[in-house]
């Protein structure tokens, strides 16, 4: 087993990171960006660096997952899922179930919320949002729902007014009406067993970019397992269907990239 081999073994084992369901070039640069701050110039001398300095072992986790987000990322994927998505099911039931996996520190699940909530004025809706993470450490920080200002930069102010509180702080805590449709809870998406099944709407948003083909493809089928029928597939802009799963899938929105199970 060469240097490298033996690390990832030991950040599985140690950090809780599933090396295996990332690209290898991935973990490479986030683990060589850790050498280079920690000091240590070989795969060698940073396993033995991380075994022994328990401050490393969340440094490095939290390089290897990306928790860089806000609420309503991407604001016309969310426009359509508000003003289309969401009242397209509502023809059809009015207990809605979302899955908002590597929900990270929580501003996409909370999105799905406030829509949600909005809705309430116009609509009859019960809405769950099941949002899930790998990273228990994120997934506390999302329960707590407190956030900067600059996280709510694609929001207006009276959006911003019916679903924050602005803290002494500063800050802006996710009011609890909207928390309560919120269910966080740790999750592995290369387990293969899905957060829950016969769901409405699965958001999947900018976290395939870090696996390989035959992961994505895994990941598509999960989702549509976890799916009841006619429902709606978010996934990232920058993301695609592999050939293998793109039947199983028909456009709703091509350009938001937002499909409905087939």
């Amino acid at each position: 087993m060469d240097d490298f081999a033996a690390l990832n073994r030991t950040i599985e084992r140690i950090v809780g990171i599933r090396t295996s369901q990332y690209k290898e070039d991935y973990i490479k640069r986030r683990v060589l960006s850790r050498m280079r701050i920690s000091g240590n110039e070989t795969f060698d001398e940073y396993h033995r660096y991380l075994i022994s300095h328990e401050e490393e072992k969340e440094d490095l986790r939290n390089a290897l997952t990306i928790n860089v987000t806000e609420f309503f990322r991407d604001l016309e994927v969310f426009t359509v899922v508000g003003q289309k998505v969401l009242p397209e099911l509502l023809k059809k039931k009015t207990r809605i179930r979302i899955w908002c996996a590597g929900c990270s520190t929580g501003e996409e699940a909370y999105t799905y919320a406030m829509l949600a909530r909005d809705l309430t004025l116009t609509h009859e809706i019960d809405c769950t949002i099941i949002a899930t993470d790998i990273d228990k450490i994120v997934l506390e920080k999302a329960k707590q729902g407190i956030y900067e200002r600059r996280s709510l930069k694609n929001m207006t102010e009276s959006q911003i007014k019916r679903h924050f509180t602005l803290r002494d702080d500063g800050k802006y805590e996710v009011k609890p009406e909207v928390k309560a449709l919120v269910r966080f809870s740790n999750h592995d998406l290369m387990s293969g067993a899905p957060a829950a099944r016969f769901l409405d709407l699965v958001s999947c948003r900018n976290v395939t970019i870090y696996f390989n083909e035959q992961q994505k493809t895994d990941l598509a089928l999960l989702f549509h397992g976890s799916l009841g029928q006619g429902g709606y597939y978010v996934m990232g802009k920058t993301e695609y269907l592999g050939r293998d799963v793109e039947h199983l899938f028909t456009p709703f929105d091509s350009l938001q990239k937002i499909y409905v199970k087939a």
